[in-house]
């Protein structure tokens, strides 16, 4: 688990101000904040690439690796993240 404020991992996105608002629009109509929508939507993506090429199996040295390139050095090592 992260340390720190947050329980779950953040990510910046940067996007033009106008797609922004789009998914909050979008976001609104479904009930659930941007946030929550961009789950959904990163679910689903993920889903549908699993339902295509078979589940992602990610190892420790796979996890290292992601945490290496994105610079978190913190977290469990080869635990499961959340689907």
């Amino acid at each position: 688990m992260p340390s720190g404020k947050h329980r779950y991992p953040q990510y910046t996105l940067r996007t033009s101000e106008g797609l922004m608002d789009k998914l909050k629009y979008i976001a609104e109509y479904n009930g659930r904040s941007a946030n929550r929508e961009l789950e959904q939507l990163i679910r689903a993506h993920v889903s549908r690439f699993e339902h295509k090429h078979g589940p992602i199996e990610l190892t420790t040295e796979d996890y290292q690796f992601i945490r290496k390139r994105t610079g978190r050095a913190g977290g469990k090592t080869g635990s499961s993240p959340e689907s």
